[in-house]
């Protein structure tokens, strides 16, 4: 058990989620007073001690099921599978719809065992879990179980009953293929061992999902995850700056006041310095290939707008407009919604340019850019072979105390095809690879 456990938590590391080595004896310690044959206490007490963030929960569940749902080997699946209710497909498919017409967790969880057993067959060690599901589901149509439930309800429900309804059995559905995928990552963990299956079977934590990429559930998952990240860092930027006004230690008052105890510098004495919030001029490409990126950087930012003295957003596509004034009193998600709708950053075709971008930021706010200010601008560089005007960059930087500039491309595709990234980025401070919310704490942790 211990090996199985220290196997368990080295996973949950390996898959992003922080666990510290005295998260590890507290988990320890707390299993000495629970029974560990109660299957759903032990989980309840793993989660506990070494979850900090419940986003984490998904990616703990799917280890926790892999080092602690297996280990009994193919020749014990295959005597258990030997005592299952024999039947004809049509019974088992009239089971399952009244499983889920019922809302029946438990026999739903049965059932989903049941399916992988009879129709995934997971005997191989060469196939990977989307095969076994293949075969699962090309038995089970799950959009006719649907409609046949559908079916099952008064015809006169109204349009909302009937929306509740249907939401209602798709999430009853998604619950059944969740546990499909579960017993199927199971049983392959019998055949090639927790540690082969737990390499593929976690999906990303909130903050290591790509933005460009994220599907449309991947983000809500990343909208529901801003708050809390940006609290933490808000929380530690402002311990940060606390503990800055201290200063460095002055030498000369700290040996002149130690002149009375004979010389021992009992009492330190420190420079004092003013320390300032910093400016944030925000430039975002919210063209379709970086838009999603753009939007998560803004929620970010004016989620913690507090820590800076002023921060003024501007948005663009081939041409710009400021947007502050849609962050200063509503909710950011709503926002940052509205800018969709309204943000005039379409002038000519609706491809990016940021040259043209670019000098009408000059025109409109360059002379607001001081020695307190901060630049970020983000995008990808690619700028549809129009001319880039890189002197603004250039400018920005004499007149900024600084000016980044992020990227959610890979580095490997940085001045590939209509990227001019090598050429806004000798005059910034830094061009940096910004790919998910990860990257982009990290980034404001190091440089606000």
């Amino acid at each position: 058990m211990l090996n199985r456990f220290l196997s368990f938590a080295r996973a949950l590391r390996d898959a992003g989620v922080p666990v510290a080595i005295s998260e590890d004896l507290d988990a320890m310690r707390a299993l000495a007073h629970v029974p560990m044959e109660d299957r759903d206490t032990f989980r309840a007490t793993l989660s506990t001690t070494m979850l900090k963030n419940e986003a984490h929960r998904p990616a703990f569940d799917t280890l926790f099921d892999l080092y602690f749902g297996t280990g009994r080997g193919p020749e014990a699946l295959a005597e258990a599978d030997s005592q299952l209710p024999e039947g004809s497909e049509d019974e088992y498919l009239d089971d399952l719809f009244g499983a889920l017409l019922a809302g029946d967790g438990d026999r739903i969880r049965e059932l989903a065992r049941q399916a992988v057993a009879r129709f995934g067959r997971v005997e191989s060690e060469r196939a990977g879990s989307p095969y076994f599901e293949y075969r699962v589901f090309r038995v089970i149509d799950m959009n006719v179980l649907l409609g046949r439930m559908m079916r099952e309800q008064d015809p006169d429900l109204s349009p909302l009953e009937e929306r509740l309804w249907r939401d209602e059995f798709e999430q009853r559905l998604r619950r059944f293929r969740e546990e499909v995928q579960g017993e199927v990552r199971r049983r392959l963990a019998e055949h090639k061992g927790p540690e082969q299956v737990a390499r593929h079977a976690v999906r990303a934590l909130p903050e290591d999902l790509d933005f460009v990429r994220a599907t449309r559930d991947e983000i809500l998952q990343l909208r529901r995850s801003i708050r809390p990240l940006a609290r933490r860092l808000a929380t530690r930027l402002a311990m940060k700056r606390k503990h800055a006004r201290k200063g460095r230690l002055d030498v000369r008052k700290t040996v002149r006041a130690s002149l009375s105890t004979g010389g021992v510098p009992f009492d330190t004495r420190y420079k004092h310095r003013s320390v300032h919030k910093p400016e944030l001029f925000l430039l975002c490409d919210i063209s379709g290939s970086v838009a999603a990126f753009a939007r998560f950087t803004l929620m970010f930012v004016h989620a913690f707008q507090a820590q800076f003295s002023r921060v003024r957003s501007f948005v663009f596509v081939d041409t710009l407009d400021e947007v502050t004034h849609l962050f200063e009193h509503e909710d950011f998600l709503v926002a940052v919604d509205r800018m969709n709708s309204e943000a005039d950053v379409v002038w000519l075709d609706g491809h990016s340019d940021y040259g043209t971008s670019l000098k009408r930021f000059m025109e409109r706010a360059g002379r607001d850019v001081g020695p307190k200010a901060s630049v970020l601008i983000l995008g990808d560089a690619r700028n549809n072979y129009r001319e880039p005007a890189a002197w603004v960059v250039k400018e920005l930087q004499k007149a900024a105390k600084r000016v980044f500039w992020l990227n959610p491309e890979p580095k490997m595709y940085w001045d590939t095809g209509d990227s001019v990234a090598s050429e806004y980025a000798r005059y910034a401070d830094g061009m940096i690879e910004v790919r998910n919310l990860r990257q982009l704490e990290e980034f404001i942790a190091r440089v606000v």
